[in-house]
C-alpha cells in the first residue's frame, strides 16, 4: 500500500497540471517505475546507481518523479541527493572536480539535488516537453565518500533510498508532414499545440519549413501569432530550435544538416489564450551529394565469383586472414568507386566504406576497408560513419587517433579540419564555420604542419550513427592555393576505458539490470574519469613506504611462532607461519602502481589472508582454554572449517571475526570457570600471570581490534593497519599459555610406545597447570 502513495500523486498533479490535448489529436498515457534504489557515497563512477528509462516513440511530455528517503535511527544524518540526467548514453559528471584527460571531449550531464531529512521522503518533480526518443538515463549518489574503511556489518551510516518514476503522454496519430505537400493545422491556445513530424533521409543537406495562411479567429490580420519549435530535448550539447513567427505573414525556417534517418518533431504553439489559429505548414527537402550508386547488380556482386577463382564461400576454410582478404578484395572497387566519382560542387562529399568488428562487451573496433590512409582534398569532403547504434555502445569511450601525413600536403600551409558529430556530419568546413549540426555542437579537431597529431576521447558517447568530417582549407591570407590534397592516417575504436585506465588504475564492467558499461578505479591518489589526474597522487616515496610498512609489519609473528615452538603448540605455529607468509603476499599484491608483487592470483592471496587471520584468534583463545588435546584438535578443525566456509560467503563481514572470537571466548572461559570451581580459588592461580601476561595481552589485542575496526581510512591505511599487525602479534606472545609442566617435548607425553603396546602415563594430570 505505501508504493501506491507516490504513483497516485503523480498522476494526480499530472493530469490536473499537463496541457490539455488537442481536438485532432489522441493521447495516451504510460507509466514506469524502478524499484528503490540503495545510495552510496560517490568516489568513483561503481558508486553511481545508474537507471534507464526508455522514452516510447511520439512522447510529447514526460515527468519524472524522484522520490528520496532515509531509515530511521539516530546515525541518519541529513544529507543529499545528487541526480544527473542524460538522454542517449549515460551521464558524464564530475562530483569531484578532477581533471579529464587531455583530449577528453564531454559535456556534463544537466543535474540537480534532493535534500533528505527528517520530514519523511521527499520527493521532487522534472518535467520535460518533447523529450528525445529512446534511452534516458538517470544517475544518483550521495556526497562524496569520507574515507571511512568500516567492516562490512559493523558500519554505522545509515541507509538512504531513490526511486525514480516516470509518466509519459505520447500521440497515437500524430500527422507526418510530406515534403512538398501542405498540411492545414489549427491551435486554440498555448494549451493546445499543433504536433507533427517529418522524415530526414540520409544525405539532407537541409529541411525548410514556411507557415502561411494564418487566420486568427475574431482577427483581421495577416500575422501568425505562433510559436514554432524544432527538434526533441535531450539534456545534452543538442538543442531544439524555436522561431518566434509574431507578426509576420509568412513564417520561414531552416534546418541545415538535420539529423539522418530519423524523424524530427515540429511543434506549433500559440501565443493567444482561447483564440483559434489556423495555419498552413509545408515542408521541403534540400538533397546533398549522394555517393555514386553501382545499382543492385554492380562490379561489387560480380567479385563473388571472382575470388579465388570458385566464390567466397565455396571452399571452406579455417584461415581467418583469408577470410579477411576476401572481404577487402570485395569491398575494395565498390570503395574505389565511391571516391573517383564523386561529382564536385560545395554540397558533394567523399565517402569511405567502414569495417565494424565487435571484439569484446563494449569494445569495437572500426577498420577502413581501403586501408588506414585516408585521402583528403580541399574540394570535396570525407566522410567516414561510425556506426554506435548498439545500446551497449554508449557505455564505452569513443577513441579518436588522428596523424597527418606532412609530405603529403601539397600546400605546406594547409590546415585539415576534423568535425565528429552524431545523428548528421557536417558538409561543409571552413576556417570559420564551427561543427554545428542543426541540433548538435560537434567536436572539431585541426591538424597541420607544425601540429600533424590529433587525438579525441569521448566518454560515454549517445546511441547513434556517429561521423567523422575531414577537409583541407586553406588560409585567407594565402594566395593560389587551389586545390589541396593530403593523406590521414586514421584509427577508430569504442573501448571500455581509455588505455586500461594506465598504470594507477583499473577498468571495470559495471551493470544496471541488462545495460552494461565501464568505468575506471584509481589507486594511489590519481583521480580523474581515466586515472589521469595527478594532483593528488602518491609519490614513488609513499608508494614504497607503504609497501614495505604493510608487508614488514607481519615479521611481528616471528616471535609468536618461536615461541609456539618453545612451548611445543606446533600446530598453532603452524597457523601463524601460515597466516605471515599470505599476509606478507596480499599486502605486496594490494598495491597499487609500481610497488606491487604477486605470487598467485589477488583472490585466492585475499582469501588465504582472511582465513589466516581468523583462524589464528581462534586457535590462540582454544589453546589458552587448555583443554585436552583431542577436544582441542578437534576444535581446532571444526573451527577452521566453519572459518572457511564463512569467508567464501563473506570474507569482509564483521561476524566473521568476532563469531569465533566470542566462541572460542566464551569455551575458555568456561574451562576457566569449571577449573576455578574445582581448584576453589581463580584460574590462572598466580598474579605474575595476569599482570604480566593477559592483561598486556587483552589490552594489545583490544587496542589492535579498535585500529581494525573504527579509526583505519584511506589515507592512514598504511599506518593503522600496520599497527594492527604488529598488536596482534604482540598479543599473542603475550596470550600463549606456558608450556604443561608434564609434558615432553613434541608431544610425547600423552602416550609412549612400549613395545608393540601403547602404554599410558597414569601420571600426567591433564588439567594441571603452574
Amino acid at each position: 500500500m505505501k508504493k501506491r502513495g507516490p504513483v497516485c500523486l503523480l498522476i494526480a498533479v499530472f493530469l490536473t497540471s499537463c496541457c490539455a490535448t488537442a481536438d485532432d489529436l489522441t493521447y495516451v498515457s504510460e507509466f514506469y517505475s524502478k524499484v528503490p534504489q540503495k545510495l552510496s557515497r560517490y568516489s568513483w563512477y561503481g558508486n553511481v546507481r545508474l537507471l534507464l528509462f526508455k522514452v516510447p516513440q511520439d512522447t510529447v511530455f514526460v515527468r519524472w518523479l524522484f522520490t528520496g528517503s532515509r531509515g530511521a535511527g539516530a546515525t541518519c544524518a541529513n544529507t543529499t541527493v545528487t541526480v544527473h540526467i542524460r538522454a542517449g548514453a549515460p551521464p558524464v559528471i564530475n562530483p569531484l572536480e578532477t581533471q579529464f584527460s587531455e583530449n577528453a571531449a564531454f559535456s556534463l550531464a544537466h543535474n540537480f539535488t534532493l535534500m533528505l531529512g527528517s520530514a519523511g521522503p521527499n520527493m521532487t518533480f522534472f518535467n520535460l516537453t518533447n523529450p528525445a526518443v529512446g534511452d534516458w538515463f538517470i544517475a544518483a549518489h550521495l556526497p562524496k565518500d569520507d574515507g571511512k574503511i568500516e567492516p562490512k556489518g559493523f558500519s554505522s551510516s545509515c541507509s538512504y533510498f531513490f526511486q525514480p518514476q516516470m509518466f509519459v503522454r505520447r500521440v497515437i496519430d500524430m500527422p507526418v508532414l510530406e515534403p512538398g505537400v501542405p498540411l492545414q493545422q489549427t491551435v486554440s491556445s498555448p494549451d493546445k499545440p499543433a504536433v507533427l513530424k517529418v522524415f530526414i533521409p540520409a544525405y539532407t543537406a537541409e529541411l525548410s519549413l514556411r507557415l502561411s495562411g494564418c487566420r486568427t479567429e475574431n482577427s483581421t490580420a495577416d500575422s501568425c501569432p505562433l510559436v514554432l519549435t524544432l527538434g526533441s530535448a535531450a539534456l545534452t550539447r543538442s538543442s531544439p530550435k524555436t522561431v518566434n513567427c509574431s507578426g509576420q505573414a509568412e513564417c520561414p525556417a531552416r534546418l541545415h544538416t538535420p539529423p539522418w534517418e530519423s524523424w524530427v518533431r515540429i511543434t506549433v504553439e500559440s501565443l493567444n489564450s482561447n483564440l483559434s489559429t489556423s495555419f498552413q505548414i509545408t515542408a521541403a527537402l534540400t538533397a546533398g551529394c549522394k555517393p555514386k550508386s553501382g545499382g543492385l547488380f554492380s562490379d561489387f556482386l560480380s567479385k563473388f565469383s571472382s575470388v579465388n577463382g570458385t566464390g567466397l564461400f565455396s571452399n571452406a576454410t579455417s584461415n581467418a586472414t583469408l577470410l579477411v582478404d576476401n572481404a577487402t578484395a570485395l569491398v575494395q572497387p565498390q570503395a574505389d568507386s565511391l571516391l573517383n566519382s564523386a561529382p564536385s560542387g560545395d554540397s558533394c562529399l567523399r565517402s569511405q566504406p567502414v569495417f565494424r568488428e565487435d571484439v569484446d562487451v563494449v569494445s569495437v573496433r572500426f577498420a577502413l576497408i581501403n586501408g588506414p590512409n585516408i585521402s583528403i582534398s580541399s574540394q570535396d569532403p570525407t566522410l567516414i560513419s561510425l556506426n554506435l547504434n548498439s545500446g551497449a555502445d554508449s557505455g564505452g569511450t569513443l577513441v579518436l587517433d588522428l596523424r597527418l601525413n606532412q609530405t603529403s600536403l601539397t600546400h605546406v600551409n594547409a590546415t585539415v579540419v576534423v568535425c565528429v558529430s552524431p545523428g548528421s556530419p557536417v558538409l561543409t568546413l571552413n576556417e570559420s564555420q564551427s561543427c554545428t549540426t542543426a541540433f548538435t555542437q560537434g567536436y572539431s579537431l585541426r591538424m597541420n604542419g607544425t601540429s600533424p597529431e590529433a587525438a579525441l576521447h569521448i566518454p560515454f558517447p549517445e546511441t547513434a550513427l556517429w561521423y567523422l568530417t575531414l577537409h583541407t582549407v586553406c588560409p585567407a591570407h594565402a594566395s593560389e592555393c587551389g586545390k589541396v590534397s593530403g593523406t590521414v592516417l586514421a584509427s577508430s575504436l569504442l573501448s571500455a576505458c581509455v588505455n586500461d585506465c594506465g598504470t594507477y588504475g583499473e577498468c571495470r564492467l559495471l551493470r544496471s539490470y541488462g545495460y552494461l558499461y565501464a568505468a575506471c578505479t584509481c589507486k594511489a591518489g590519481q583521480r580523474g574519469w581515466s586515472c589521469t589526474d595527478a594532483s593528488e597522487a602518491q609519490s614513488y616515496a609513499r608508494q614504497m613506504l607503504a609497501a614495505l610498512l604493510l608487508t614488514l609489519s607481519n615479521l611481528m609473528f616471528i616471535p609468536p611462532i618461536v615461541v609456539a615452538v618453545y612451548r611445543y603448540y606446533i600446530v598453532e605455529a603452524s597457523v601463524y607461519l601460515f597466516t605471515m607468509f599470505f599476509s606478507t603476499f596480499y599486502h605486496a599484491c594490494d598495491q597499487p602502481g609500481v610497488t606491487v608483487m604477486c605470487i598467485m592470483d589477488y583472490d585466492t592471496l585475499q582469501y588465504c589472508d582472511f582465513l589466516g587471520s581468523v583462524s589464528s584468534i581462534w586457535v590462540t583463545i582454544l589453546c589458552m582454554a587448555r583443554v585436552k588435546d583431542i577436544f582441542k584438535y578437534m576444535l581446532f578443525m571444526l573451527g577452521t572449517l566453519v572459518i572457511a566456509m564463512s569467508m567464501q560467503l563473506d570474507r569482509r563481514g564483521m561476524w566473521n571475526m568476532l563469531g569465533p572470537c566470542l566462541c572460542a571466548g566464551l569455551a575458555m572461559i568456561a574451562a576457566w570457570i569449571y577449573r576455578g570451581v574445582q581448584r576453589r580459588q581463580c584460574y590462572p592461580t598466580t598474579w605474575k600471570r595476569w599482570v604480566f601476561f593477559l592483561l598486556p595481552g587483552i589490552v594489545s589485542a583490544v587496542v589492535g581490534i579498535s585500529l581494525y575496526v573504527f579509526a583505519q581510512t584511506d589515507e592512514n591505511y598504511l599506518y593503522t593497519h600496520s599497527a594492527w599487525h604488529i598488536l596482534v602479534a604482540s598479543s599473542v606472545v603475550f596470550l600463549l599459555p606456558p608450556r604443561e609442566k608434564h609434558k615432553k617435548p613434541w608431544g610425547w607425553s600423552q602416550e609412549a610406545i612400549c613395545g608393540y603396546q601403547i602404554c599410558k602415563n597414569e601420571r600426567e594430570e591433564l588439567y594441571t597447570v603452574p
